[in-house]
């Protein structure tokens, strides 16, 4: 019976209080090992409900509170939120398993988690791509709901208006809807015109060169300054930008505040309108080209008055 008794006394040491007050019941079926197991679990309850109830009633403040301080919007802040729960599942689980003493357990779930976390990373690249640029578009906030963006070298543009954790959408102007993978917004430039509180504007009018330079100046600047939503600081400025085959393009500059896309739409169109009838009535000529054809015909093309500078 050599190390029959010894390694009895022994297991009945590691059971903890906990099992050996469970075996000191004397319940039927209820050895050493069972005991153990019962125990086992019982500490992986308690240390799970204790670092559960610790990270909700202290993490996950902290972290609302943190992201209170970043001025976030609720919609970005429930996401984050998410995250931060989860990780604190995981915390718990992983520390209840080392207190439970199921430390080999815990040892061989990891490594298989670690082979399956691989596999699914390798497999699932653009969607991780997609997710990680969700994430630093919640925290670098280059634009916001509501806010008219613009990216792929202009090809697109549009309205914001939803943003998740994988992708964004924007609906055009067109009343259609895109739905862009995050990748797509911060890995290219991105124009946002209405981030700031007011936004400069550029038209380029084309006069004929026989034309007042001074006067047609005058004009463009004088509309802009009676037109009730173009700011008078910063002034309206006009500067002599191209000399084409048949006009003097004269380039104006001005500014409107808390800029949308709808007002940038509106406001242009009333002051190019309005410098075309008065140059109408002082009689400044908005040239046309003219081509001339083999055989001596004309080919007259009227463009419009002017084209919005790159």
């Amino acid at each position: 019976m050599t190390g029959g008794p010894s390694s009895i006394v022994l297991q009945a040491d590691e059971l903890g209080p906990i099992g050996r007050g469970l075996e000191a019941l004397d319940i039927p079926y209820v050895g050493p090992t069972v005991a153990g197991s019962v125990a086992s679990v019982i500490r992986f309850v308690l240390a799970f409900a204790a670092i559960w109830v610790i990270g909700r009633l202290v993490v996950v403040p902290l972290v609302r509170r943190a992201l209170d301080g970043r001025d976030l919007d609720d919609h970005a802040k429930k996401p984050l939120l998410r995250l931060t729960t989860f990780g604190m599942l995981f915390v718990a689980v992983a520390i209840a398993f080392g207190f439970a003493g199921f430390g080999n357990f815990l040892v061989s779930m990891a490594g298989i988690a670690a082979a399956g976390a691989l596999a699914v990373g390798l497999a699932m690249q653009n969607v991780i791509s997609n997710f990680v640029a969700g994430v630093f578009i919640y925290v670098d906030k280059p634009f916001r709901i509501g806010d008219w963006i613009e990216w792929d070298d202009g090809t697109y543009s549009g309205v914001v208006e939803d943003i998740s954790l994988r992708v964004t959408r924007v609906r055009t102007f067109d009343n259609e809807l895109l739905t862009v993978p995050n990748s797509s917004l911060t890995d290219s430039v991105l124009k946002n015109p209405v981030d700031g509180d007011k936004l400069r504007l550029k038209f380029v009018f084309g006069i004929g060169y026989g034309d007042d330079i001074e006067k047609a100046t005058d004009i463009i600047v004088d509309e802009a300054e009676r037109h009730p939503d173009i700011m008078d600081d910063p002034g309206p400025s006009v500067r002599l930008t191209e000399l084409g085959d048949s006009d003097v393009g004269l380039q104006s500059r001005f500014w409107i505040a808390n800029p949308s896309r709808a007002d940038f739409v509106r406001i242009r169109g009333e002051y190019v309108t309005s410098v075309k009838q008065r140059f109408d009535e002082e009689g400044i000529d908005i040239p046309y080209p003219v081509r001339t054809l083999e055989g001596g015909l004309t080919l007259e093309d009227r463009p419009s008055i002017g084209q919005p500078a790159e």
